[in-house]
């Protein structure tokens, strides 16, 4: 329950817009799914999965290139300021290594 109010307090603050989309991640024991969502449109403007993707290397590895994915497919988006939306989770571990892999191929928070 806790979960739920967290999240619900974090994404209260943010509100994804045309020139400065939400960048929303999400965490399952397996898989990492990354979305760039303008919420005025109701649109996912691009998104990158682990789910059917032939990755190897540990939960961080996988989240770095799940990081550098979004950040290739927002390039094409045409897409290069974001709102970084982590849900109820904390900015550490698995997060902090896809924001930093964002940064690093140029997206801005």
């Amino acid at each position: 329950m806790n979960k739920i109010f967290r999240a619900k307090r974090t994404r209260a603050k943010i509100h994804g817009t045309h020139e400065r989309p939400r960048l929303a991640v999400h965490f399952s024991n397996q898989h990492i799914v990354a979305q760039i969502i303008d919420d005025d449109k109701k649109t996912t403007l691009a998104y990158a999965t682990t789910v059917g993707a032939k990755m190897t290397g540990t939960k961080i590895e996988k989240a770095a290139k799940i990081g550098a994915e979004i950040a290739k497919k927002a390039k094409t988006a045409k897409v290069k300021k974001v709102v970084f939306d982590r849900g109820s989770k904390l900015y550490a571990g698995r997060m902090s290594a896809l924001a930093e892999a964002a940064r690093k191929e140029g997206l801005e928070f």
